[in-house]
């Protein structure tokens, strides 16, 4: 299903910028999204976004977002509204800063942040549970979904108590291959501008706040994300340096432990992650499955007549979800052109 990527949009390039900036992202009418701040054990906040059900007791899903991502991204919208369709709760936590409104602490987010993944779902599964609700499932898209997958990992049977159900989206589970490929050939002039555009000017202002933090004149001096890793996120994040920080974080060579239904989801032309790092079924347990069609780009998967739409990947992973969290989805979903 994931594979039928238009003719007219042929290559992982076109088939990850086209639909991020063009393809239609929803099908239904937009339900407004109601922000939630919540604060931090740590003294900091976080800017939740959510989309409620008609029922207190359906299904909620959590969706992580990816690097420098928001609610407002394609994807993003396209699974609220595969939520509103569906009769699903729907969440979206922002990491650190990506809500528009700089966090307070001397940090941001990460790659491999399994501790804040493990905060947030155990407050999603509190809150569900006290209103009525049962099932929750979680999605991470891109950084989001290898953060995901390093806590389902990290925390094996006991993360059934929190999540019936998990799934990672073209999400660099080897950080460290896909971090080296953004920052080679096109990639180094397409994405990593593009990305640097927004982490650099916030490292900034995380500067202002706290001077001193790390050496200004380098991440300014960082020309791709191992040098702004190397200056900013590895050491505010307690890592020696970016090789460590990918090496640590990634998914990749923990997804043996994981004791949850886990849906892993990649497109084998993806431009920023390299066929070769993706996981094998011998580098997973019998609880991951993996799906990796050849067409998609990086969460694209664009379907239908131009300009194409972005709902038919929410519509798969999502009814993967629910039917390996033991929730079957509802009938008579739109039909795409």
């Amino acid at each position: 299903m994931l594979d039928q990527t238009p003719a007219w949009l042929p290559g992982g390039h076109a088939q990850t910028i086209w639909p991020a900036l063009y393809a239609k992202r929803r099908w239904g009418p937009r339900k407004p999204l109601l922000r939630e701040r919540w604060a931090t054990p740590d003294g900091d906040f976080l800017d939740v976004d959510k989309q409620a059900a008609s029922r207190v007791d359906r299904p909620l899903l959590v969706l992580f977002h990816g690097l420098e991502g928001s609610s407002d991204s394609h994807y993003a919208q396209a699974f609220a509204d595969w939520a509103a369709e569906q009769d699903v709760h729907f969440a979206l936590p922002h990491f650190r800063g990506c809500s528009g409104e700089l966090n307070r602490a001397p940090r941001a987010y990460h790659s491999g942040d399994h501790e804040e993944i493990h905060w947030l779902l155990d407050r999603f599964r509190q809150e569900h549970q006290s209103s009525g609700g049962q099932k929750m499932i979680a999605a991470g898209v891109s950084l989001g979904g290898n953060a995901l997958m390093r806590w389902a990992a990290e925390h094996g049977h006991q993360a059934c108590k929190q999540v019936d159900a998990v799934a990672s989206v073209c999400s660099p589970l080897d950080l460290m291959q896909s971090g080296l490929a953004i920052g080679r050939g096109l990639n180094r002039h397409i994405y990593t501008p593009m990305f640097l555009r927004s982490m650099k000017p916030k490292a900034m202002a995380k500067w202002a706040q706290h001077p001193g933090l790390f050496d200004k004149d380098a991440l300014l001096a960082a020309k791709d994300l191992y040098a702004f890793d190397n200056v900013f996120t590895a050491p505010v994040h307690g890592f020696k340096d970016t090789a460590d920080y990918w090496t640590r974080a990634s998914a990749k060579a923990k997804m043996g432990d994981i004791r949850l239904p886990a849906l892993a989801l990649n497109a084998l032309n993806d431009p920023f992650i390299p066929t070769d790092s993706l996981p094998r079924s011998s580098d997973v347990s019998p609880s991951v499955t993996l799906w990796q069609p050849k067409n998609g780009g990086h969460v694209g998967f664009a379907q239908g007549r131009w300009p194409g739409h972005v709902r038919a990947m929410p519509d798969a992973v999502g009814g993967w979800l629910l039917q390996a969290a033991g929730q079957s989805e509802k009938t008579g979903v739109s039909s795409y052109g």
